[in-house]
């Protein structure tokens, strides 16, 4: 029987940025037709080692073979040549071209010296028909939901004759439907002789769909096995190197007074139609409401109403009985509201900005801060020093540009820039989208923590394992409205998922009695 073939190796793969080894002599293996995890924690390496073999870095140390011959990767365009196409986390397409524009870019068939843009969409097609990704090749990408925008990425790289396929964190932004759908995707391209390379920490979709998994732990290799001989308790043990608790231990919620109130709120979309349809709930002291929904019912726009970063046409919001309907993003802040966004880079952060300047975003102006309209940037420091250190944000230094973090890092800075402001309602909107098991089961403990204070918390997420492990009370939204709210403890994923399709409606008006 023919040995399966090698088609990447890496040897000894060192790889320094200033005060810190991202990777430390690492070793890969990747066999011809396989899907091979990378499996690690957020800043474990992963990304710096599949940014080697892309050609956007240069190692220190160690060498490269590709189809069991040395190569020297210097740039992205030399590893399309040697057939490695990558799909990163953050897409890298024009937003005002189309599908076949963003796909051809750079590689367009001529005809004569004008661009043959039926041709391109021709070979658009055919490519989406053969490895089962359906696109419109017309669509501008502005206009198409975020799974299909990474159809998109595919689809480049297989346009440019990629037979290595590396993924970094392809799910992380997905809805689960999308999820299943990328999983055939990836099934689809190993039957068409693909090898693919899959950056990830979700434990399941490993389980699910790759042959083996490498693990790495700050920048170094643990261990590398077949995953039909593992399981997920073990290699989240070995991914963060202690056991983890999938389940979240938390005692009965004790909820007091109510501090947030939304009654019958209303609010236009982006596209000229209400996104929210007179939506009221309730949020006390000591508990976690979940709001639970397929992505699109309205979930986003009603965080961006209580938080001030958008306008709602009819209704209240009051915190602690105070309105807040429609106030701005400071006045809200100040007033006892603390926001974990969904969006970390676009609402979370300023990237180019030093860590400790992210840690006062929104107290800057404090006196504690600030002399006589002038920073002081001796208790600044201090400041970000001391939550830094808390919230075991790893990071060079406190200076090091928030750009230069892991995505797990970024998050659990603006989480301690949140919590430590103190409260009222923490609003936490996807607070652990991206993240590794260490990582989210850090945060859900920070939630719980926050509750048993008495603080209120609002939780948002897509996952619904989340939702029902978290929250004390669900609320589920359905086309701008609540459809049903229900006890945590009582309910399953089939029944929210009912409720989710807008199939179950709750007996009462949604109250949950």
């Amino acid at each position: 029987m023919k040995p399966v073939q090698t088609v990447v190796e890496m040897r000894g793969i060192t790889k320094r940025f200033p005060g810190i080894i991202a990777n430390d002599n690492i070793n890969l293996v990747v066999k011809k037709g396989e899907i091979h995890a990378l499996l690690g924690e957020n800043g474990a390496g992963k990304s710096t080692l599949m940014n080697v073999l892309f050609g956007l870095y240069q190692p220190e140390e160690g060498e490269i073979l590709i189809n069991e011959k040395p190569v020297k990767i210097t740039s992205p365009s030399v590893a399309n040549d040697l057939g490695i196409g990558m799909v990163h986390q953050h897409f890298m397409l024009v937003e005002k071209f189309t599908v076949t524009e963003n796909i051809v870019l750079g590689n367009e068939p001529k005809s004569g010296l004008q661009i043959d843009m039926q041709s391109a969409i021709k070979a658009v097609e055919k490519l989406s028909n053969q490895y089962g990704l359906k696109v419109d090749p017309r669509a501008k990408i502005e206009d198409i939901s975020v799974g299909m925008q990474q159809r998109v990425e595919i689809l480049k790289t297989l346009y440019r004759g990629a037979d290595i396929l590396i993924f970094d964190e392809p799910t992380a932004v997905l809805t689960p439907q999308e999820i299943v759908e990328l999983i055939e995707i990836m099934h689809n391209l190993v039957k068409e002789g693909k090898t693919i390379i899959l950056i990830t920490h979700k434990l399941k979709e490993i389980m699910a769909v790759c042959d083996t998994v490498t693990i790495i732990r700050r920048g170094k290799v643990i261990d590398s096995v077949g995953v039909k001989d593992t399981n997920p308790d073990d290699l989240a043990a070995k991914m963060v190197g202690r056991e983890v608790n999938f389940r979240v231990d938390k005692k009965e919620a004790n909820p007091k007074e109510v501090i947030l109130s939304v009654e019958n709120i209303t609010a236009m979309g982006n596209r000229g139609v209400n996104a929210l349809n007179s939506i009221s709930l309730e949020v006390r002291s000591g508990e976690i409401l979940g709001i639970a929904g397929v992505d699109g019912n309205g979930q986003s726009e009603l965080i961006e109403v209580l938080t001030g970063l958008r306008k709602a046409s009819s209704g209240r919001v009051l915190l602690k009985g105070q309105d807040i309907t429609n106030k701005t993003p400071r006045v809200i802040s100040e007033s006892g509201l603390s926001h974990i966004p969904e969006d970390r880079h676009k609402h979370g952060l300023v990237l180019d900005f030093p860590m400790s300047e992210n840690m006062v975003l929104e107290t800057y102006f404090h006196p504690e801060f600030n002399k006589n309209g002038f920073l002081d940037y001796a208790a600044i420091d201090k400041h970000a020093s001391k939550l830094i250190e808390e919230f075991d944000v790893r990071t060079p230094s406190i200076h090091t540009p928030a750009r230069a973090l892991s995505g797990g890092n970024q998050q659990k800075a603006i989480i301690a820039r949140e919590v430590n402001k103190d409260p009222d309602l923490l609003i936490a909107a996807q607070p652990t989208r991206g993240l590794d098991v260490g990582a989210i089961e850090f945060i859900h403990r920070r939630l719980i923590e926050q509750r048993d204070k008495g603080k209120a918390v609002l939780l948002l997420s897509l996952e619904l394992d989340e939702i029902i492990n978290v929250s004390d009370r669900i609320a589920v939204i359905y086309e701008g409205q609540i459809v049903g709210i229900v006890d945590a403890k009582q309910t399953d994923e089939q029944e929210l998922g009912l409720m989710m399709s807008g199939g179950k409606r709750m007996q009462g008006g949604g109250n949950g009695e």
